[in-house]
């Protein structure tokens, strides 16, 4: 996904996980790109004793004079950075929207796949909008268009009265919200500055109260909701005691004492520690079991990726029912029945640019069941050269993943559509098309179906049409160039397809917002038959679309703008051919930006820092504020 230097900065800090050495095959006659890896495969461990020989090996080799490698600097263990939290704020990363349900008369978060819900600032149900304000959960009903609730998370109280908790996104099913955030001080060790993701259930029947919370070691990385039952993501470091090595004259002296440190950590040092709490205050702890992880055939031990399992319509959360593998993820995507967690390690070939032979860029991507109820099951995992956008870069269809990535050997770069099958414990190529963009880089990517469209960039704007019908033999059918690029791609309904982002000069310089109409009916001849442009201007909604909303019924677009003029929300009325300016919505303060937009019946609802506007929807006529 394409994040903000600030966003990917904070990124940077929790990647440091499972490395690949298998030997990249030759690149079939005429491939632009190499082919992938060899699959590799997830195994158990046997025992506690074997976990852990196992992990003080590989992580003894990967040790460096400083620590961990994480992006050119050296972690020195005691905890997971907030990746996401560091881009509440500022950029979000990326993420797919999903088509209204039919029938229904909201609009729901923009999420990337129908039925599969991805956390967020703000959710409703069509009779109340529950968001987080403040570090306060507030209910607001739509009817009588006023806060009907309103609970504190932002601090949690304990013996020591230190505890401090960031709350970001929540996720709702029926009368439950699962907040998502982090507790810095952490209720786990009573350790400053070690951050602890945190999960907490609120009952919304009557007075939002909490009926459960759940602190485990590491940073949240995602989560996905399928009816009642959300998966949340947790990333996490070994917490290892390094000795202070600035004593030491020599790396090789440093390598030693740090090597002398991982042997003798214990187990525990890897096992993420969690403690939950219910509605009467009861407080169970334990960790990840040690049967409860598995690792590839090779891997650096210096971060696991954790599926956390909670059922929201329970009494409380319970121990969430902790899966690991000892591997590095950054991007999550989900279908239903598949969840899947990649690691592109670009951190690895950034470290080494200046190295006579840096590593080739590779996507390792695990797949988990998440079909029942229960906890997630290890499928398969397996690589692919280069490395991801977002989750958009991902999609199953009819039992395959077709994957898009950017590849950059030799100062080339092009991109590609892998499509991988189940094959026993592995995800194994069938297919591939690459070639795409040659000297350029994806910026945007969607699925729908048997086609793909793929959106590259460097001074024009090729849109590439692509035929997945057949797995084996995926094919570019069309080209479009045009200036500048479309960050995301949302489907429009009768094979017309919706692009925002940014208006290019010749030279490949932005100019500003860009909203485009494609045509895509005819895959070999894709058009643009309409566009919108604001000079100078950009949209939140070019990092995460949780921030665009079309309702399709309306034909209604809104997206938050800025540019030299107040922050607003830009909203457009779309046919089949034409892209019209109904008008634009700002919030009280000269600089409050409006992160979202929601449709309830008629009434289109914006939200921000300071409060919430109710606009009709046809006329954009203001029908109340409320503050929150």
């Amino acid at each position: 996904m394409r994040r903000s230097l600030a966003a990917l900065s904070a990124l940077c800090l929790v990647v440091a996980g499972c490395t690949s050495t298998a030997p990249e095959p030759a690149s079939p006659a005429g491939s632009t790109v190499p082919g992938p890896a060899p699959a590799f495969k997830l195994v158990a461990f046997d025992s506690c004793e074997e976990l852990l020989r196992s992990l003080r090996g590989a992580a003894a080799d990967a040790v460096g004079p400083w620590g961990f490698a994480a992006m050119g600097g050296m972690w020195r263990g005691g905890g997971v950075a907030d990746s996401r939290a560091a881009m509440q704020g500022d950029t979000n990363m990326l993420s797919k929207g999903a088509a209204p349900v039919a029938g229904q008369e909201y609009s729901g978060t923009n999420n990337h796949e129908a039925g599969v819900e991805e956390p967020d600032l703000v959710k409703t149900d069509g009779k109340r909008i529950v968001t987080l304000a403040h570090g306060s959960l507030k209910v607001v009903d739509v009817a009588t268009r006023a806060v009907s609730g309103s609970l504190a998370l932002g601090t949690v109280d304990d013996a020591s009265g230190k505890s401090a908790v960031n709350v970001t996104e929540l996720l709702l099913a029926g009368d439950r919200a699962l907040v998502l955030g982090y507790d810095y001080k952490s209720d786990l060790d009573g350790v400053p500055g070690v951050a602890g993701a945190q999960m907490t259930l609120v009952d919304l029947a009557g007075a939002p109260k909490v009926v459960g919370r759940f602190t485990i070691e590491g940073g949240l990385l995602d989560a996905r909701q399928v009816g009642g039952t959300a998966r949340v993501v947790v990333a996490s470091r070994p917490q290892v005691a390094f000795p202070d090595v600035s004593k030491f004259d020599s790396d090789e002296a440093r390598i030693a004492a740090n090597r002398s440190a991982v042997n003798a950590a214990p187990v525990d040092a890897w096992l993420p520690r969690w403690t939950a709490t219910d509605a009467a205050g009861k407080r169970t702890e334990g960790r990840v079991d040690c049967g409860a992880v598995s690792r590839p055939a090779t891997y650096s031990a210096t971060a696991m990726l954790t599926v956390l399992t909670f059922d929201l319509t329970g009494a409380a959360l319970g121990g969430g029912d902790p899966v690991s593998v000892v591997a590095d993820g950054d991007t999550v995507y989900a279908n239903g029945p598949s969840l899947y967690i990649a690691n592109d390690q670009r951190w690895r070939v950034m470290s080494f640019r200046r190295t006579a032979s840096p590593p080739a860029p590779v996507t390792q991507v695990f797949r988990f069941d998440i079909s029942g109820a229960g906890k997630p099951r290890f499928v398969a995992s397996g690589e692919v050269p280069g490395w991801l956008l977002n989750q958009y870069s991902m999609s199953e269809w009819d039992g395959h993943l077709r994957i898009a990535t950017t590849n950059s050997l030799d100062n080339t770069t092009s991109s590609a559509v892998y499509v991988l099958r189940l094959n026993g414990g592995r995800l194994t190529q069938v297919g591939k098309v690459d070639g795409l963009g040659k000297g350029e880089r994806i910026y945007s990517v969607r699925f729908i179906g048997t086609a793909g469209y793929v959106v590259t960039f460097r001074q024009t704007d090729p849109l590439y049409t692509l035929d997945l019908r057949d797995p084996s033999a995926p094919k570019v059918v069309g080209e479009l160039k045009i200036p500048g690029y479309s960050a995301y791609l949302h489907p429009a309904g009768d094979g017309r397809l919706l692009g925002l982002g940014q208006d290019a000069s010749a030279q490949g310089r932005v100019q500003g917002l860009q909203v485009s109409l494609f045509d895509v009916r005819d895959p070999a001849h894709p058009s643009r038959v309409a566009q919108h442009q604001r000079k100078g201007g950009g949209s939140e909604a070019e990092y995460d679309p949780h921030a665009f909303l079309f309702w399709q019924p309306l034909g209604l677009l809104a997206v938050p703008v800025w540019n030299d003029r107040q922050p607003s929300v830009l909203v457009l009325k779309v046919s089949e051919t034409a892209i019209t300016e109904a008008g634009a919505i700002t919030h009280p303060g000269r600089y409050t930006m409006i992160r979202r937009s929601l449709i309830v019946g008629g009434t289109l609802w914006t939200l921000s820092e300071q409060g919430l506007k109710a606009t009709d929807a046809a006329t954009l006529a203001e029908q109340a504020w409320i503050t929150l």
